[in-house]
């Protein structure tokens, strides 16, 4: 069975969770850019707490084809983000080995939207050592084939992960709080477990 679902922004743990449940996803490329969703956002745990990280975007049409949505650098969204990113983990175990990563994508500084969330996705997968089938989607269709599940817009910022059956949550030492945040962006993870990330996302996904 395959899942079809949108691009995210440094994705959450829920996130990975579907693509590993499914194997086999289809990544929606024809939709029309949501607000106030997790396409240009992401949830990371710093000493103050949960800080909500939004990439600004330039938005001129009510319907805008995703793959034609641009960030704004206008802003110094760039700056606040690394710098969060920075401030959350550069004492956690793993920022020494997998910040560069990251910090490469930001410094190239893409033009559009779909473009940076690619390659973030791309590289926490690499560093995951996870290998899902994914393909684009050709054409927007407001359906999914039969027996195909309908994860589009389905892990959202407002939307409780309990409710969607993908993600249970495997708790893990986090470099704050002394109480067990879950469903972060994977960078959380990865940069607090390193290796054993893969292993704890594995037991993170929900066996129906």
């Amino acid at each position: 069975m395959s899942a079809r679902i949108e691009l995210q922004y440094l994705p959450s743990l829920e996130y990975i969770a579907c693509l590993l449940k499914y194997g086999e996803v289809e990544i929606e490329a024809h939709e029309h850019f949501l607000k106030q969703t997790y396409r240009n956002r992401c949830h990371i745990l710093t000493a103050n707490g949960v800080d909500t990280l939004i990439v600004p975007v330039v938005h001129s049409e009510p319907k805008m084809p995703i793959k034609e949505v641009k960030i704004d650098y206008s802003q110094p969204w760039v700056k606040r983000h690394w710098g969060a990113i920075v401030a959350a983990y550069a004492k956690a175990p793993y920022f020494e080995y997998f910040g560069t990563d990251f910090e490469g994508v930001f410094q190239r500084k893409p033009t559009f939207l779909f473009d940076l969330n690619w390659e973030l996705l791309t590289i926490c997968l690499r560093l995951l050592r996870l290998k899902p089938t994914i393909r684009l989607t050709e054409t927007y269709q407001p359906t999914v084939e039969n027996g195909q599940f309908d994860a589009l817009s389905l892990v959202h910022p407002k939307k409780a992960y309990g409710h969607n059956n993908l993600y249970v949550p495997v708790v893990y030492q986090q470099n704050f709080g002394s109480e067990f945040v879950p469903n972060l962006s994977v960078i959380d993870l990865l940069m607090c477990q390193g290796a054993e990330a893969t292993n704890i996302l594995k037991r993170s996904v929900f066996v129906d």
